[in-house]
């Protein structure tokens, strides 16, 4: 019982907890950068005129939001790298952060899209139907009038995105990336699994998504649109 409740291995390997966590931040935030610039051209597109580009965005959000992460992931790892032999990088860590980068974006992508389609429709249609009078495009008026408000209006269900983002990022173990959830199992095989080294990451975990979700909920009520 005594060792169950230990807390020597914990301070001992809190360089190698501190390490997962910062490949865990570096992977988050470079798959959310991603994410929301293909989410973002997804919406467009989900919302185009042009009918190719519209079905190309409703196949790409169905097949990916019904797809487990797990799978994409794999396919990153064994199809686009054992199989195609596709190599981003001669060194295997940085092969493996993109491979996990790529999955996890393309994963998440179709996420925003849907929520900057539901902020898309709360945009009133006046405002499109004036900017084709005053001559502008679509992707014009997209560009200046409609996306500024629909990103205002879903600051906080992008929030709740990320943040599942963050934790969904203990799944690209299979793509070998090291991260937190890699390393806290390598932890539990050479130190054992006790219940110190699991509150740990548990409490790792929470300082990043906790300050995420004050963050965004205060920039959701501050960027709020008047209607």
């Amino acid at each position: 019982m005594d060792v169950l409740f230990d807390f020597t291995p914990v301070f001992d390997r809190m360089d190698d907890i501190a390490q997962g966590f910062w490949a865990t931040i570096r992977l988050a935030l470079m798959s959310g950068v991603l994410s929301l610039i293909l989410g973002t051209v997804l919406a467009g597109m989900r919302v185009s005129p042009v009918r190719i580009f519209r079905g190309a965005g409703t196949v790409y959000v169905n097949i990916f939001r019904n797809t487990p992460l797990t799978l994409i992931l794999a396919f990153c790892a064994l199809g686009l790298s054992d199989t195609l032999h596709i190599k981003l990088s001669n060194q295997s860590t940085v092969n493996f952060y993109w491979l996990a980068v790529f999955g996890l974006s393309a994963y998440t992508a179709a996420f925003i899209c849907e929520a900057l389609r539901a902020g898309i429709n709360t945009v009133p249609l006046g405002q499109a139907e004036a900017a084709r009078a005053i001559g502008l495009t679509f992707f014009q008026s997209l560009r200046l009038i409609i996306l500024p408000q629909a990103f205002r209006s879903v600051i906080a269900p992008l929030g709740s995105i990320f943040i599942a983002m963050t934790k969904n990022t203990t799944v690209v173990i299979v793509a070998s990336y090291v991260e937190s959830a890699y390393m806290m199992r390598q932890l539990f095989d050479e130190e054992g699994a006790t219940i110190p080294m699991f509150a740990a990451f548990a409490i790792g975990f929470m300082i990043l998504t906790l300050p995420m979700g004050f963050f965004f909920g205060w920039l959701s009520k501050r960027m709020a649109v008047a209607r």
